[in-house]
């Protein structure tokens, strides 16, 4: 397993940016998802990593190699790094083993240990009866595994995956998202994983990259980005947070702030050193939002609209001290579009200044 230090990097295409002052520090064996909007630069940070494109400053290192620099650019196939396309790129033509056993044979391996490595790498994603088919054979979840062995039968310290469960129906996404938790494990190799898709994001990476516009917004766990995310693009990505201005922010000291919400006095989480200001914005999640109890003191709002979701229902609100803002609850309570209701802000986090 190697590190990958990313520091400073920045990438355009003729006059358009793409990448802007990209600077990460990847520790060996982690799994990290990149996760961002269209457009935000994922994708070209995964190529510059696996060497398809220049960079045009900063540098990329992984171990102690530098791969990428204004004036070093070392060829993708001299990187030595795993590579899962979205595509699954296996050759129509050859069995599954020969696709998996392709690498090796490239580099001039001995066909005895070639054979054992390959049939080590098919056990381990489930695929040894499947040896002797072709890809037309398989489902896109079986695709994927031989993409993975194939990646897998190299040992390489460094994985690339450029979203890979992308063309792949939702039952057999949460398959093969245990099948990388499992890849991961077994390889210990350093993933970064490449995805739109949040979920997948959350619940596979030990920390997750925000990228906006080329830039990185936020650099953390999973826990971190949605209970203490840096900024409001972050707030509003994940899990559709919602952000609120709160006034006469008063902090304790100790993570803890009492602001006025709606004319309202809420206690919020801040950051340790968040100084007393008059303004500010705070993120809220519909898990932080309930219906006002009896005789509790809430905020009064009036019903948009609820929607059916299985195990509760979403209820979308419209605070009546901010007709042009709509919140979104979780409850079980029915209630019909234009119903006056109160509802409690049980947690709530105050973005850093």
């Amino acid at each position: 397993m190697s590190a990958i230090q990313i520091s400073h990097l920045s990438k355009s295409f003729a006059t358009q940016p793409v990448l802007n002052d990209v600077s990460l520090h990847i520790l060996p064996g982690e799994f990290v998802a990149v996760l961002g909007p269209s457009g935000c630069g994922k994708t070209t940070l995964l190529r510059t990593v696996a060497g398809f494109e220049t960079v045009n400053s900063g540098t990329i290192t992984v171990g102690d190699r530098l791969f990428s620099s204004p004036d070093v650019h070392v060829q993708p196939e001299k990187r030595e790094l795993g590579i899962v396309f979205q595509n699954y790129a296996l050759w129509p033509h050859m069995s599954v083993e020969e696709n998996v056993a392709y690498s090796l044979k490239v580099v001039g391996m001995d066909r005895n240990e070639r054979r054992v490595r390959t049939q080590e790498a098919l056990a381990l994603v489930g695929l040894r009866d499947f040896a002797t088919r072709r890809p037309s054979d398989l489902s896109g979840g079986q695709r994927q595994r031989v993409a993975l062995a194939r990646c897998l039968v190299t040992r390489p310290g460094v994985v690339l995956l450029d979203e890979p469960l992308a063309n792949l129906d939702v039952h057999l996404r949460a398959a093969m998202e245990e099948e990388f938790s499992r890849f991961h494990k077994q390889s210990g190799a350093t993933l970064l994983y490449i995805t739109h898709d949040q979920q997948e994001a959350m619940s596979l990476a030990d920390r997750v990259v925000v990228m906006n516009e080329g830039r990185v917004m936020q650099f953390a766990t999973p826990q971190m980005l949605y209970r203490e995310p840096a900024n409001e693009m972050v707030a509003t990505f994940i899990d559709d947070g919602r952000v609120i201005p709160v006034t006469n922010i008063q902090p304790d000291g100790n993570g803890y702030a009492q602001v006025a919400i709606f004319g309202t006095r809420v206690r919020l989480r801040t950051a340790v050193s968040q100084p007393a200001v008059a303004k500010a914005q705070a993120c809220v999640h519909a898990a932080d939002l309930r219906f006002a109890e009896p005789g509790e003191t809430g905020i009064p709002a009036r019903v948009s609209r609820q929607i059916y979701r299985g195990g509760y229902c979403q209820t979308d609100i419209t605070p009546h001290a901010a007709p042009e803002l709509r919140l979104s609850l979780h409850s079980k309570k029915e209630v019909q579009p234009g119903d006056n209701v109160t509802f409690i802000i049980a947690d709530g986090w105050v973005l850093p200044q």
